[in-house]
């Protein structure tokens, strides 16, 4: 969805737009997320050992690369053209109810709960986002964003 200014946008308040299209989650994504954050556990890069030892048969994703994702999902399904900048400014009430097993798909469904003029020609948007995984019930990760946007 593509939309012009701020003013569009706030209309969207309590809307929950399409889904994104699916992400597979490949293990070099993995790699290279346990490369960034330092974070080399097994359980997330050593793929021998997990479909020896893990309840899961395979490497899963960290947590937080489902967060990381919460970006790209955003622009997979919105778009405000005047839209200059923006940051991320916190993350409320996060949770992981299932693991992301390698190779899963995934698509965020992002509801938009708020949205609040700032100074500067800016808004506070919260955003809740829900991480679906293709064939799972549970989502990998269910957590309200709050960004600052600039026009």
């Amino acid at each position: 969805m593509i939309l012009k200014d701020f003013n569009e946008f706030k209309n969207l308040q309590g809307t929950t737009l399409e889904p994104s299209p699916w992400l597979q989650v490949e293990q070099k994504m993995i790699d290279h997320f346990a490369a960034a954050t330092k974070d080399y556990q097994w359980i997330h890069v050593d793929q021998e050992r997990a479909k020896l030892e893990s309840p899961y048969k395979s490497t899963i994703a960290h947590g937080f690369l489902s967060i990381a994702l919460i970006p790209k999902f955003l622009n997979d399904v919105l778009v405000v053209s005047s839209l200059k900048m923006g940051y991320n400014y916190g993350l409320e009430e996060v949770r992981f109810p299932h693991p992301v097993v390698e190779g899963s798909l995934l698509r965020g469904l992002v509801h938009i709960e708020s949205a609040e003029d700032q100074k500067f020609n800016s808004l506070k948007i919260v955003w809740k986002v829900t991480i679906e995984i293709k064939g799972v019930r549970k989502p990998a990760c269910v957590a309200r964003m709050i960004t600052i946007v600039y026009e």
